[in-house]
């Protein structure tokens, strides 16, 4: 038991290390969220004993509910078990075979762990998953009559088998578990699983003295339910490409020729100059791609000595909260700002700076908010 624990606690450390976020090949990103779920599966038992396999094989059923703290560690509340069996074969002389069964339910807790994450990284669009569990409970077992009927028979003939554990009632034993499950995606909700588990309980839990523990084996397939949204889906941010301002050409104007004539020089129309430098989510940082903007602009104001630069940040409404969305759209435009003067030399008195967060919204398409919009004039 206490190597179940350590191994367990060495999984739980590296779930810190697990990513929650998977980028598909088309852009897409998927980000992990928290979420319950149900388990529901049917299958077979069978209780290790020296009877022939087949006569120790019975159903059983088994119902789960748990919770998926990370892409990694899960835990579940689950609840075993109808029927396991008893017996021996070919024992004593004349050989005797005897085969016995009785009921039991065996709720316990199992802490599991996504090995298919945890090596592999996370993806919820990934078709199989194993999955490593251990836990532990109470086996509550009753309806021990066939065995207890067996050994009154038996008490007229010489003993041929040590039943000193006899019980009758009912009979509590505490288990310890460990098991694989193999899932298969069928949905975002539903996935196929297929469990094996192996349960350890003291001696006394099949009537027989045999100085080790009593052990069962099941084996299951059922379905898995999520409850709620395991992921949190966004589309691949699309940058628009740069807006260029229209040049209107300028026409000189002449005035009619006089005994001296006089042209009039032409006059320079100064359009001014939008650029919008886009962020990734949840991030100020300049992108390289981005960086030929604020450059663009620091030209602009180099070639047109009186004009001056005004700058808003903003963030998008469907991320985060005000509080974070303030504090977002100030470090969007504060990093543009720095660049334009630290990089470009360009004086603090040109350049206006402002934030909105997510209270304005300037673009349609929500991913195109995450944004510092500069004009120069």
């Amino acid at each position: 038991m206490k190597k179940f624990i350590a191994a367990a606690l060495l999984l739980v450390s590296g779930t810190a290390m697990a990513q929650s976020t998977y980028t598909a090949a088309d852009g897409t990103e998927y980000e992990f969220n928290k979420h319950a779920f149900i388990t529901v599966g049917g299958g077979l038992q069978y209780t290790l004993g020296e009877a022939k396999f087949g006569d120790l094989l019975s159903p059983n059923f088994q119902l789960g509910v748990g919770y998926q703290f990370s892409p990694v560690l899960a835990a579940r509340i689950q609840a075993n078990g109808i029927q396991s069996k008893g017996g021996w074969n070919g024992l004593g002389n004349p050989p005797l075979n005897e085969n016995y069964k009785f009921n039991y339910v065996a709720p316990g807790i199992d802490v599991m762990f996504n090995l298919s994450n945890l090596i592999c990284g996370y993806n919820p669009l990934r078709v199989f998953n194993l999955t490593a569990f251990l836990g532990g409970g109470a086996n509550i077992a009753w309806g021990n009559d066939e065995v207890n009927d067996i050994a009154t028979r038996l008490q007229a003939r010489p003993a041929v088998y040590n039943l000193e554990y006899l019980w009758d009632g009912s009979k509590i034993n505490p288990f310890g578990r460990g098991g694989l499950e193999a899932s298969f995606r069928l949905s975002d909700k539903v996935k196929l699983v297929v469990e094996a588990n192996a349960n350890l309980l003291s001696d006394h839990y099949n009537s027989k003295k045999a100085e080790n523990p009593d052990w069962y084996f099941n084996g299951l397939v059922g379905l898995r339910f999520n409850l709620g949204e395991s992921y949190t889906k966004r589309e691949p941010v699309v940058t628009p490409p740069p807006t260029q301002p229209e040049t209107i050409p300028t026409v000189p104007v002449v005035t009619t020729p006089k005994p001296d004539p006089v042209v009039t020089p032409p006059v320079e129309t100064v359009e001014p100059l939008r650029r919008d430098i886009f962020f990734v989510i949840n991030k100020y940082e300049i992108r390289p791609d981005e960086k030929v903007k604020v450059a663009q602009i620091a030209e602009y104001l180099n070639k047109y000595p009186n004009a001056k630069v005004a700058l808003c940040g903003y963030a998008d409404a469907q991320t985060g909260n005000d509080r974070i969305n303030d504090r977002l759209g100030l470090q969007r435009v504060t990093v543009v700002k720095d660049m334009l003067v630290k990089e470009f030399g360009i004086p603090e008195s040109r350049i206006t700076a402002d934030s909105k967060g997510a209270r304005e919204q300037p673009f349609a398409i929500n991913e195109q908010n995450r944004v510092t919009i500069a004009i120069a004039e």
